[in-house]
């Protein structure tokens, strides 16, 4: 028997081999692109959790003077981990917390007493916030 003839005896084995490893090759991509989106779609939501919380602190120090609540150490935790979370995200997200890091090292202590201070920070945290939920609409 040739070649040819066993390839044509065989085309329906053929043909299933070759739709099995399409099949498998397609959803070996879509699994990690499913577990791509979850991971940026989890550290998304963190994110967006621990902006919710800087900012709470931001004015909790500035507009109450809570030095219990509004401390700065508890901001500073909050920056360090954002920072920390943004390495998982795409695009410009590191810049924009880079810049809320900026921001927060060089305001945090007049917190209180200066009104550039808040404006700055808020400013630098909606920027994080922004960034974020635009990675998180795009994902699909």
């Amino acid at each position: 028997m040739t070649l040819k003839e066993q390839i044509h005896k065989n085309l329906l084995a053929v043909i299933s081999l070759m739709v099995a490893l399409a099949a498998l090759g397609y959803n070996t991509w879509r699994n990690e692109r499913t577990e791509h989106n979850r991971n940026l779609r989890t550290a998304g939501f963190e994110i967006l959790l621990h902006v919710g919380e800087l900012q709470r602190v931001t004015y909790l120090a500035h507009f109450d003077r809570d030095r219990r609540e509004g401390n700065p150490r508890k901001g500073w935790t909050e920056v360090m981990v954002l920072k920390d979370l943004s390495e998982l995200m795409p695009g410009d997200q590191r810049l924009r917390t880079d810049g809320l890091l900026t921001a927060w090292r060089e305001h945090w202590e007049e917190l209180g007493s200066d009104e550039r201070s808040v404006t700055v920070i808020d400013a630098a945290i909606d920027d994080v916030r922004q960034d974020t939920l635009a990675i998180l609409r795009r994902l699909d």
